[in-house]
């Protein structure tokens, strides 16, 4: 390779690192975590600190065995360096999405060329999801990339033009899955042992591979993933590992009355969280050929990925956005692959795709536009006694968070956008498709911006503040009626030996007082319940009470 083209090479992956971080980088850390994913890992890494214990993942001084303790351990690092707060908790994944735009390039000329590289990151960093959890601070956003990574070398393993370099992309493939183990556990191993079993039979079940590459590929993994459950058995912590693997098989099997949805939940999620790439990689399902077997390759396991990923998360019980997060990286690719195609015109973007384009960005204008119209006027909103508007949610809305009236401009911004980029398509001019993407970057960039402060000013703020307001007194903090790690975190509970349990705190002779936050919706319950409570203030949604410590003897 000549100095100018690793001199040009430079200049992209250096603009590509710029680029990234002029989006992720701004207000990261303006906003309050958000309970309870957020603050529940934000707090796990600030009691390691505390304790010094980074081997054991622990929430209220008590072992957490869901999670392995690789992102925790990254957040650690990042508190060491910017201190214990939200700045700090969501670094690790503004540089996740550093090196994943720079992944996906890297990948992208490796298998096509520079200019798909590009398309790629477009793609990708266009889309509404992605752009919102690399400026959050949960796992998933590492634990995707290294799952794809490892996805990736294992491809590359089968190329018959990198012979030479086998045996290190089965390495690093092994390598990546492990990491990704100690980052979210064995689903990683699970979607990658469904993908492949899958190519197996396309592949009729004859492979070039050997004995001695599937037992090499194992022995990493093993070392890598395993590590961390060794060193807990070392240390005498077997009862962690059998509450990890329990864990596991419970969150595949067990039913959820709090996450649960229909079936075809992901497909709606991806189908607008993915937006514009969604859309445009439905062209992609086409015989068109590839030029080399890599592509070939690359594209099979681009669409067996993408559909383990819906179908396995579909049949899990639980629903959450972010487990089918996975497939930004596969929907983003083939995205780019009918993009270059249509570049090239061997490919044609369908008018039922334009409209389909406009009417999801019509719904996310209207959504931008009407949020803060609605929330600002929600006098107008509680006069219509809708049923879903309980007592929480009614007096959340009359918080008071500033609205300067401009806000409905950002959704205006995307609808007109859109069908400035919908006709340009439709004529075949090519600036269609990159200005459908900008459009649709900046309004993600703009509503992360603004409306993230104010949904957090909706729905958590006055707690968080009441917290923080406690934090370095003599006193014990607990929610009543909801599940939180906020207050953990907020307050910086320190460790202690105390039995600080509900039950304690409810209902025996107390040293020192005990602070409570509840919802409205069930202050009558448990001031029922507990007529010991002193209501200190109900404000917005939230009921502050206290319960007092038992008099001293004179």
């Amino acid at each position: 390779m000549s100095p100018d083209t690793l001199y040009r090479r430079a200049w992209v992956y250096a603009g590509i690192v710029v680029f990234s971080a002029l989006f992720l980088l701004p207000f990261l850390g303006s906003v309050h975590l958000f309970d309870s994913d957020e603050t529940n890992y934000a707090e796990s890494a600030r009691e390691m600190i505390v304790t010094g214990d980074y081997l054991t993942v622990q929430i209220d001084y008590e072992p957490f065995p869901e999670k392995p303790p690789l992102f925790f351990w990254l957040q650690v690092l990042s508190m060491k360096l910017f201190g214990i707060n939200e700045f700090a908790a969501r670094f690790p994944n503004l540089i996740c999405g550093i090196l994943s735009l720079v992944m996906l390039y890297f990948l992208g000329r490796q298998v096509y060329s520079h200019r798909f590289g590009l398309l790629w990151i477009l793609s990708y960093g266009a889309a509404v999801l992605p752009f919102f959890f690399f400026k959050s601070g949960i796992i998933d956003p590492w634990f995707n990339l290294f799952i794809f990574m490892g996805i990736a070398r294992f491809i590359f393993y089968f190329d018959p033009l990198k012979a030479r370099t086998r045996v290190r992309n089965l390495i690093f493939s092994a390598l990546f899955f492990g990491l990704a183990t100690l980052t979210k556990g064995p689903v990683a191993v699970l979607i990658f042992m469904l993908c492949f079993l899958l190519f197996l039979s396309l592949k009729r079940f004859r492979i070039s591979t050997s004995t001695s590459h599937v037992v090499l590929f194992t022995l990493v993994l093993a070392l890598v993933g395993g590590s961390w459950f060794l060193f807990q058995a070392i240390n005498g912590n077997t009862n962690i590992i059998r509450d990890f693997i329990t864990y596991q098989f419970r969150l595949f099997t067990s039913d959820s009355s709090v996450h649960d949805g229909f079936f075809a939940y992901h497909i709606v999620v991806l189908l607008v969280g993915v937006f514009p790439a969604s859309v445009i990689a439905m062209k992609s399902f086409t015989k068109k050929s590839e030029n080399t077997e890599l592509q070939r390759l690359f594209r099979q396991w681009m669409y067996l990925l993408l559909g383990v990923v819906i179908v396995l998360f579909s049949l899990v019980n639980t629903k959450l956005l972010h487990y089918s997060s996975l497939a930004y990286f596969p929907l983003t690719f083939l995205a780019a692959w009918v993009w270059e195609k249509w570049l090239d015109r061997k490919i044609e973007i369908g008018g039922w795709q334009v409209v389909l384009i406009f009417l999801i960005a019509l719904f996310l204008s209207l959504a931008a536009i009407s949020f803060p119209l609605l929330t600002d006027h929600y006098d107008w909103l509680l006069s219509l006694d809708f049923k879903f508007l309980g007592p929480f949610s009614r007096a959340a809305l009359q918080r008071d968070v500033h609205w300067s009236g401009y806000e409905f401009f950002i959704g205006l911004f995307l609808i007109i956008g859109v069908i400035v980029a919908s006709v340009q398509i439709l004529r075949r001019d090519r600036s269609g498709m990159m200005i459908l993407h900008l459009v649709v970057l900046l309004f993600v960039f703009a509503s992360t911006s603004v409306f993230t402060e104010r949904v957090e000013g909706y729905t958590q703020r006055v707690a968080i503040k009441f917290y923080k307001s406690l934090r370095g007194q003599d006193v014990y903090v607990n929610t009543l009626g909801f599940k939180s790690y906020a207050h953990l975190f907020y307050f910086e509970k320190p460790p202690s030996k105390e039995d600080d349990s509900l039950e304690r705190l409810m209902n025996d002779e107390l040293e020192k007082d005990a602070y409570f936050v509840m919802q409205v919706n069930k202050k009558e319950i448990f001031l029922e319940r507990y007529p010991e409570l002193e209501v200190l203030l109900e404000k917005y949604g939230y009921l502050f009470a206290v319960r007092r410590a038992a008099p001293s003897d004179p």
